[in-house]
C-alpha cells in the first residue's frame, strides 16, 4: 500500500523540527507531524506550549465565528419578525391586563411581566407584540390633532368638537392633565388616536376685549344723558336688583337693550357705567361683591372672510359670557357698531354674511335666560340698519335713545371735563357755562350747516345743534394745550382762561368742517341724528358778504 504523500515543507517524524519550523506548518501539518512521530518520545515543554498555544488560537476564533454567526441568525430573524404595533393605554384592569387603543379598536392585552402594569399611565404611547400583548412603554406622543374643548363634564372628560352642528366627541384625561383646571374654549391636543387629551397647546382664536376690571364711572360722572340714565336704570337694575318683586307681578324680564344714537354721545361709556354700577348696587344690596366680566366687541372685528369663522366666533362670545356666568361674574357682552355686524338680510341669489350670521345671533339670544346669567348690549349709529330679527321684543326688549346734549346737559359735561385741581383762571362751574352758552348761542357767528328741502325752504343748524360730549372733550384738550404752550413760553404755570376755550370751540368746529357729496346726504343726516325727510342739499353756511368764484377751465 502507497503511503499518504509528505506534504511540502513537514518535518519528517525523526527530525526533531524547530520553533521557527512549527510556526511555518499549518494546523493538518502539525497534526501529521504528531501522527508520524516516533512512538514512546516524549514532548519538550516548548513543543507541548505551543501545540497548546495553537489549539488555544483555534477555540478563539470558533468563539469569535460563533458570535458573529449569532448576530446574523438575529439580524435575520428581526427582519422576518412582525411588526409591533404602536397603541395607546386607556385603563389597567387588573395588574397584568390592560385596556389598550390600536388602529382606532379598543384591545383586551396582556402585560408583560417586566412590565408593571399600574407603571402605565393613561395616555402613553404603548408597542404590543403580534399577540396583542404590551411589550414596553414608549411615554407620552409629541404629536396629534388639535382641538377646542365645548365643555367640562362633571366626571372631568372633554367634550370637544370644531362645529356645533357637527359630531362632537367625549374624550378622557391623560395622566398629564389629571389635575388641570380646564375651562371651555382652550385648545387642547389628542393622541393619534383621538381618545385621550395629552396637553394644553393654549386658548383658541377668541376676540379678547375683556377689561379687566371696569372702571370707575358712577351715574354722576355722566353728564348730559339723564334720560338714558333713567331708562338703563328702570330697564336694567330694577329687574336684576328686585327679582321678587317682578316674580309676583310675573313681569317680563328684559333680555337685552340697544343704545342708539350719533357718534360720540357717550353709548359705550352708558354701558360701562351700568356695568360698575350693577355690580356697586348689588353689592350694597346683598353683601355679595360679584366680579363684572365686560366682553366689549366691535362688530367689524368679528367679520371675516372665511365661511363660518364669523359665526364661530358669535358663538364663542356667548360661550364666554355663559363660562364667567358660572362662575359666579355679572357678565355683560357689549357689542358696539352692531350694524355692521347684525345689518338686514336682503334676498338674492348671492350669499351675505348676514343671512347667516343673524340667525345664529338670534338662537344664541334664545337660549339665555333674561339677566341671570348674561347681558346683553349693542350700541349703534344707525339702528335703522339693524334686522328687524334682533330688534323684536323678547330678544332686544329695550331700545334706549342717547340723544345730543343740550344746553345743560353740555354745561355738566364741561364741568365734568373740567376737573378740580386743573389750574383754571375762574371756577370751573363759570368757564362751563361760558362754553356752553357760547356753544350753543343762536346767533350768525354760530351758525354751522344749511339744509335746503325739496319745497325749496332753507333751514339752518347751528354749532350746538351738533353737539356731542366727544366735541366738548375735545374742545377741552385744545384749551389745556393752549394754556401749557402759553406756560412754556412765560416760564411760569398760566391757568386755562375762558379765551382758551372759546377759541378751542371755534377751532374744533372750523376742523370738522367736513360734508358729504349730495347723494350722501340723506345717510349723513341718519348719522348725525337729523330726520332727512324732504332734504335735497346740505353744505356750510357762506360767510355774510362772501362772493362766489367762478373758475373756467381750460
Amino acid at each position: 500500500m502507497a503511503e499518504p504523500k509528505k506534504k511540502q515543507g513537514a518535518p519528517s517524524g525523526s527530525a526533531s523540527p524547530t520553533l521557527e519550523e512549527l510556526e511555518k506548518l499549518s494546523t493538518l501539518q502539525l497534526l501529521d507531524w504528531l501522527a508520524m512521530r516516533g512512538g514512546g518520545r516524549a514532548w519538550s515543554p516548548s513543543e507541548y506550549a505551543f501545540v497548546r498555544d495553537r489549539i488555544a488560537g483555534l477555540e478563539e476564533m470558533n468563539d469569535q465565528a460563533r458570535q458573529a454567526i449569532e448576530k446574523l441568525d438575529a439580524a435575520v430573524d428581526q427582519l422576518r419578525a412582525p411588526a409591533l404595533r404602536a397603541g395607546t393605554f386607556l385603563e389597567s384592569l387588573g395588574p397584568k391586563e390592560a385596556l389598550v387603543c390600536v388602529g382606532g379598536s379598543d384591545y383586551l392585552c396582556q402585560v408583560d411581566p417586566d412590565i408593571a402594569a399600574q407603571g402605565l399611565q393613561i395616555g402613553e404611547r404603548v408597542l404590543c407584540n403580534q399577540a396583542f400583548a404590551v411589550v414596553r412603554a414608549l411615554g407620552f406622543d409629541r404629536s396629534g390633532p388639535i382641538v377646542r374643548v365645548e365643555d367640562v363634564l362633571s366626571d372631568g372628560r372633554l367634550r370637544i368638537g370644531q362645529d356645533a352642528t357637527g359630531p362632537q366627541t367625549v374624550v378622557v384625561r391623560s395622566a398629564l392633565l389629571s389635575k388641570d383646571k380646564i375651562k371651555p374654549g382652550v385648545e387642547i391636543r389628542l393622541d393619534p388616536f383621538q381618545r385621550v387629551a395629552l396637553e394644553v397647546v393654549g386658548v383658541s382664536k377668541r376676540i379678547h376685549r375683556v377689561l379687566e376690571s371696569v372702571p370707575e364711572i358712577p351715574w354722576s360722572a355722566i353728564g348730559g344723558q339723564e334720560e338714558a340714565v333713567s331708562a338703563i336704570r328702570d330697564a336694567m337694575e330694577m329687574p336684576f336688583l328686585h327679582r321678587d318683586l317682578f316674580k309676583a307681578f310675573d313681569h317680563a324680564v328684559p333680555k337685552g337693550f340697544l343704545l342708539y344714537g350719533p357718534p360720540g354721545c357717550g353709548k359705550t361709556l352708558l354701558g360701562k357705567a351700568a356695568a360698575y354700577n350693577l355690580r356697586r348696587q348689588h353689592q350694597a344690596r346683598t353683601g355679595q361683591d360679584r366680579p363684572e366680566f365686560f366682553l366689549h366687541i366691535k362688530g367689524p372685528e368679528i367679520l371675516n372672510m372665511w365661511v363660518g369663522e364669523s359665526e364661530r366666533q358669535v358663538r364663542d362670545l356667548f360661550a364666554q359670557c355663559r363660562e364667567k356666568a358660572r362662575e359666579g361674574a355679572l357678565a355683560f357682552l357689549f357689542i358696539d357698531e352692531a350694524e355692521s355686524l347684525l345689518g338686514t338680510r336682503h334676498g338674492g341669489r348671492f350669499h351675505h354674511m348676514s343671512s347667516t350670521m343673524v340667525p345664529m345671533f338670534c338662537a344664541e339670544m334664545d337660549g339665555l335666560e333674561p339677566l341671570q346669567n348674561v347681558v346683553v348690549m349693542l350700541a349703534s349709529n344707525r339702528a335703522d340698519l339693524i334686522d328687524p330679527a334682533i330688534l323684536r321684543p323678547g330678544r332686544v326688549d329695550r331700545k334706549i335713545r342717547v340723544r345730543r346734549p343740550d344746553e345743560a346737559g353740555a354745561r355738566a359735561i364741561y364741568a365734568l371735563y373740567l376737573k378740580e385741581g386743573l389750574p383754571l383762571a375762574e371756577p370751573r362751574e363759570v368757564l362751563a357755562a361760558a362754553a356752553a352758552e357760547c356753544q350753543f348761542a343762536r346767533t350768525e357767528s354760530r351758525e354751522f350747516l344749511e339744509v335746503t328741502y325739496r319745497s325749496g325752504r332753507r333751514d339752518v343748524l347751528y354749532q350746538g345743534d351738533l353737539a356731542s360730549g366727544a366735541i366738548i372733550a375735545a374742545i377741552v384738550e385744545r384749551a389745556k394745550g393752549a394754556a401749557i404752550k402759553r406756560s412754556v413760553e412765560l416760564g411760569v404755570v398760566s391757568p386755562l382762561t375762558r379765551e382758551d376755550l372759546l377759541q378751542s370751540l371755534d377751532r374744533e368746529y372750523g376742523e370738522n368742517d367736513l360734508f358729504p357729496a349730495n347723494d350722501l346726504t340723506e345717510d349723513w343726516l341718519k348719522l348725525t341724528d337729523f330726520d332727512p325727510h324732504n332734504v335735497v342739499r346740505l353744505g356750510p353756511v357762506r360767510p355774510r358778504g362772501a362772493t362766489e368764484l367762478t373758475v373756467s377751465v381750460v
